[in-house]
């Protein structure tokens, strides 16, 4: 879910110096200049992404520390010019689409690679091993966590939420899926995260994907291969989802009925498409207040969720984030309240206060869902955002670019529903 938050794309689209407009752009953006920013859009980039969202999304990034030079290549006839920015806690690339005209027709701010991970402490109990996920359509890099000692160990596949995401579930500045692992490890359960299909194999999603080609099948390959690992105690392995990855958690579990339980950590009850304008409002009104120019962008949202949700065929691009048509009819397919239901395994729900993006309305019908389960155990955290993280105040996307690590509490509880399923 949070892959949807942090960027924003609105239609790619020479001039004589298209670096200068970029630059100019970013001048606007980041003295907040909404109406100058407004003057160099496109018509039908200000309807997608008006003024007063891309400056909403642009000071979410936190101070901007250092611009880069650009660079400038040629796209189906526009100009795309990249400039590598380093905010306060995320280093973004910049990628301005300029017409022929020297209107912006496309902003996209794309997290940059993130740098490799330190490794784990001297003193550390437990070891980082390479780990591949066999896959028929090609295998995905990832990290097995290995406690020290004698095996075989419970153990955890990770899956994560919307969007790219690598094996550490970066997000700005913060690595929640590495801290998990880590954490998890240090308790003596070996755990498993890699790479997502679509950020380490972007190549595989050129014809229509569903929601079972980019998140489901590759977690059931995982938990497989773990499982077959001498070292793991194939018993006792678990399926951990946050956000997206825990809306599936259940779906997952079912389809590898070898799952001693779920974790579903962040999860949504309620369909993405149904949280997606919910999540846009809330952002957009942090101020206190929706200005036209933001209604209108909200209006353009719900025109293009109708689309996806239609039985008429749509182009990505008149979709939410450009998504297409089969991937939101997949997801919107998935019960997860009913898949839950149905699975008679242990479940472990996991859910933050301060969560904007699944908030406390699908926990409380999470519990609607599952009242009586007494294989249900239940744990809130009042002062944790959408990544585990403690904070105070409304949740923003600006919280996502401070460094911090996931609540040990959520963790060592973790382990010890984990230690209790034998």
């Amino acid at each position: 879910m949070v892959a949807t938050t942090l960027s924003l794309l609105a239609g790619i689209a020479s001039a004589a110096e298209p670096a200068q407009v970029a630059t100019q752009l970013l001048d606007h953006l980041q003295a907040g200049r909404v109406q100058d920013t407004a003057a160099m859009l496109t018509p039908a980039m200000a309807a997608a992404a008006p003024a007063d969202r891309l400056q909403v999304l642009w000071n979410s990034l936190g101070e901007l520390q250092q611009r880069g030079q650009p660079t400038v290549s040629e796209q189906q006839g526009m100009h795309l010019v990249e400039v590598p920015l380093r905010f306060a806690g995320a280093a973004v690339n910049a990628q301005v689409a300029v017409d022929p005209q020297d209107r912006i027709a496309g902003l996209l701010l794309r997290q940059a690679a993130a740098e490799k991970a330190a490794p784990p402490p001297a003193d550390a109990t437990y070891r980082e091993l390479d780990f591949s996920v066999p896959q028929a359509r090609g295998a995905l890099p990832g990290t097995l966590a290995l406690p020290s000692g004698k095996g075989p160990f419970p153990a955890v596949v990770l899956v994560h939420g919307s969007g790219p995401q690598d094996r550490d579930e970066t997000i700005a500045a913060n690595r929640p899926f590495l801290d998990v692992a880590r954490g998890l490890a240090a308790h003596g359960i070996a755990v498993l995260r890699y790479d997502k299909r679509s950020k380490a194999r972007p190549q595989d999603f050129q014809q229509p994907f569903d929601v079972d080609d980019e998140t489901t099948d590759d977690a059931i390959a995982a938990l497989t291969a773990l499982a077959a690992d001498p070292r793991i105690d194939g018993q006792r392995v678990f399926v951990l989802g946050h956000s997206q990855g825990g809306m599936l958690a259940p779906r997952i579990a079912t389809r590898w009925p070898q799952a001693r339980g779920a974790i579903l950590w962040a999860a949504p009850a309620r369909t993405l498409l149904d949280l997606l304008p919910e999540q846009n409002r809330y952002l957009l009104n942090l101020d206190g207040s929706i200005s036209e120019a933001e209604q209108a962008f909200l209006d353009t949202l719900d025109t293009q969720i109708a689309a996806a949700r239609s039985a008429t065929p749509a182009a990505a691009s008149a979709l939410p984030l450009g998504v297409p048509q089969a991937f939101w009819k997949s997801i919107e397919a998935v019960d997860a309240r009913a898949d839950a239901k149905a699975l008679r395994k242990p479940l472990l729900m996991l859910h933050g206060g301060r969560d904007f993006q699944v908030p406390d309305t699908d926990w409380t019908l999470w519990q609607a869902a599952l009242q009586g389960r007494s294989d249900v155990q239940w744990k809130r955290y009042p002062s944790l955002n959408h990544l585990g993280i403690a904070g105070s105040g409304p949740g923003s996307l600006k919280e996502y670019t401070q460094p911090g690590h996931v609540d040990p509490q959520l963790i060592d509880d973790t382990a010890r529903w984990i230690e209790a399923q034998r």
